[in-house]
């Protein structure tokens, strides 16, 4: 607001302003009855300036009368009529809303800070003094002027004397609008504060938006009030226009706010986990459904019963919206995991099978993206340019790519595995001197348990690019053994063992002998008759196919038996024989067999002796 005001014979008072504006202008109620979504006029300066003070003025009077007739009624509750009437002043403030420029105004608090800004301007009006209706740009209220029609007027028009603007907006599809300015929207709250300890000129005296701030409810005190006018005279005290007890109400909602998802939380941790899958999903809904219904009610109790306004409000508003869109981010992810689960667990569907695991981790990644998507657009509604944020992120584009290269090639490697049909959850495999049971196939990673029970976990991409053994797809079990006989078995009990056994497999009925039955002898082993048996069994299930194994070996050494044979087993046969020495020593053997002829006298014992000694 300037220093300087125009004199009173150029200017005349909201109250006569409107009167004349009601003279030519339709009637209001007419107006809301056959157009009730229509907007006001805003065509030229004029046009907004009189739809603006035709609403306000008729919003006044509709909330007085509403007003007065429930204080006097001495009822704890408003009528249904009564409710009415406040709801239409809610639409007349929301279309008086519209005649300014809002933009700067954080989306999550437009309404309330809308709220403020209109019954703030108001009363800047019914202080100041306004020129005749005939010297303000444009046609009166109800012309709806196009743009080409409005191509004179100027750019901009200020209320003489004041730094009031309303300034024309660009044109879209015909449609002209003169709005007040941005710039002077920001300064309505510092003109208030200038202006309102003056008279006012058009509403008897009182104060419609220091009602409406310093009052619980909307618009209209609940009977409640009662208990805090009857209380200390300080509740009524004012700080941060707020008063004291709202202050109060305030901390102490903001404490039961925060304890009860602390609360829930500590009782979780102490609750035993469920066993079940579902259950556990179903719990994990508690605490941001809780959240999301804390926040609500904190906010309803906020805005609609303690009335806190101004730049408190703004903050809860924008604190609250943060919390409120980051629980139902989370709550959408919790909603797609709980899906997956359901169906993952469906007995139409093979719950150990890469089918169900893949179709988990692409619900997975799909309920991160639905709850990222929401996340981006609570960002929006609470002001953040979350568009020029993801635009921005072409810049570093190509480092976000190398940085997630690892990842998506984790990714691509878990879809190959499952287009490939390599492994399965449940399968046992080997791979480069590894081998285990696959527990999960998840977006990053395969884990897979072995014998001893240790937990490997490889990369997909590493798995599928390495050569990997599944033991699990085999259709059938090969059975081949080595039968090794003694070598005492004669000729004929071995051919009677080899067509023995033989008839045994062909008559088995899990024997596959149309494919590859061989019973034959192989050779001679080191200790052994060797007898090879090949044939495949026909199962896939390994516990079956060692009870079979076990059934066949056993029949076997049946046949073996029967025949007069043996099994053999690792021996060496040692045979004793005279050596008939070098050649060079025959000459000496002869002489020897000469003296061995040749009488042995007495004197010549001791020598043969000693001779037979050394030999």
């Amino acid at each position: 607001m300037t220093a300087s005001q125009p004199t009173a014979a150029a200017t005349q008072s909201v109250e006569a302003v409107v009167d004349d504006i009601h003279k030519g202008a339709p009637d209001l109620q007419t107006l809301l009855r056959d157009y009730p979504i229509s907007p006001p006029d805003t065509t030229s300066p004029r046009a907004s300036l009189e739809s603006f003070m035709v609403l306000m003025s008729e919003a006044s009077r509709v909330w007085r009368d509403v007003r007065d007739a429930f204080r006097d009624s001495g009822r704890a509750f408003m009528s249904e009529e009564e409710k009415r009437q406040v709801e239409v002043v809610r639409l007349l403030i929301s279309k008086a809303r519209e005649i300014f420029d809002l933009g700067d105004v954080p989306e999550t608090a437009r309404t309330a800070v809308g709220v403020e800004i209109v019954l703030q301007f108001q009363e800047i009006l019914d202080r100041i003094f306004l020129p005749p209706l005939d010297e303000i740009p444009g046609e009166r209220a109800g012309s709806f002027l196009h743009a080409k029609e409005a191509s004179d007027l100027p750019e901009r028009w200020t209320i003489p004397g004041t730094s009031i603007v309303f300034q024309r907006s660009d044109a879209t599809k015909g449609d002209l609008k003169y709005l007040v300015s941005r710039e002077t929207v920001d300064r309505i709250p510092e003109d208030y504060e200038s202006v309102k300890l003056f008279p006012t000129r058009s509403d008897k005296g009182e104060d419609f938006y220091e009602y409406y701030i310093y009052t619980p409810g909307y618009l209209v005190a609940p009977r409640w009030y009662d208990l805090i006018l009857a209380g200390p005279d300080w509740l009524q005290n004012q700080f941060m226009s707020q008063a004291y007890w709202q202050w109060a109400a305030l901390l102490l909602l903001l404490a039961v706010a925060v304890s009860i998802p602390v609360m829930l939380q500590r009782w979780n941790r102490w609750r035993a986990v469920p066993l079940s899958d579902v259950h556990r999903r179903l719990r994990g809904f508690q605490q941001p459904l809780l959240q999301l219904i804390v926040v609500i009610v904190f906010r309803y109790l906020v805005d609609e019963q303690i009335n806190i306004t101004g730049a408190p409000m703004i903050a809860i508003g924008t604190f609250s919206s943060v919390v409120m869109w980051v629980s139902l981010a989370w709550l959408a992810y919790q909603s797609v995991d709980l899906l997956a689960s359901y169906v993952t667990k469906n007995p139409a569907m093979p719950t150990a099978s890469l089918d169900s695991s893949l179709l988990l981790s692409a619900f997975r990644l799909f309920g991160l993206a639905f709850a990222i998507i929401t996340l981006g657009y609570g960002a929006t509604r609470i002001g953040i340019p979350i568009y020029g944020v993801i635009a921005g992120l072409g810049v570093g584009g190509l480092a976000v790519a190398l940085a997630a290269q690892p990842t998506l090639e984790n990714l691509i490697g878990g879809v190959i595995l499952y287009a490939d049909r390599m492994v399965r959850v449940g399968e046992y495999c080997e791979f480069e001197g590894f081998a285990g049971t696959v527990e999960a196939i998840g977006i990053r990673s395969t884990r897979l348990r072995a014998l001893d029970r240790t937990l490997i976990t490889v990369a997909n991409s590493d798995l599928a690019k390495r050569k990997i053994v599944n033991f699990s797809r085999r259709d059938r079990f090969l059975f081949r053994h080595t039968i090794g006989l003694r070598y005492e078995t004669e000729r004929d009990q071995v051919m009677s063992v080899v067509r023995q056994i033989h008839t045994y497999f062909t008559g088995h009925p899990k024997v596959l002998d149309q494919i590859a039955l061989r019973v034959s002898l192989v050779g001679y082993g080191a200790y052994s008759v060797d007898i090879e048996i090949f044939s495949y069994i026909s199962t896939s299930d390994r516990d079956e196919f060692l009870m079979i194994q076990e059934e066949l070996l056993l029949e076997i050494g049946r046949i073996i038996k029967e025949n007069g044979s043996d099994f053999a087993f690792p021996s060496n046969v040692t045979y004793l024989g005279r050596d008939a020495g070098l050649p060079g020593m025959k000459r000496g053997a002869a002489a020897t067999q000469g003296a061995d002829k040749a009488p042995l006298r007495g004197d010549r014992t001791d020598d043969l002796v000693d001779m037979a000694s050394e030999a």
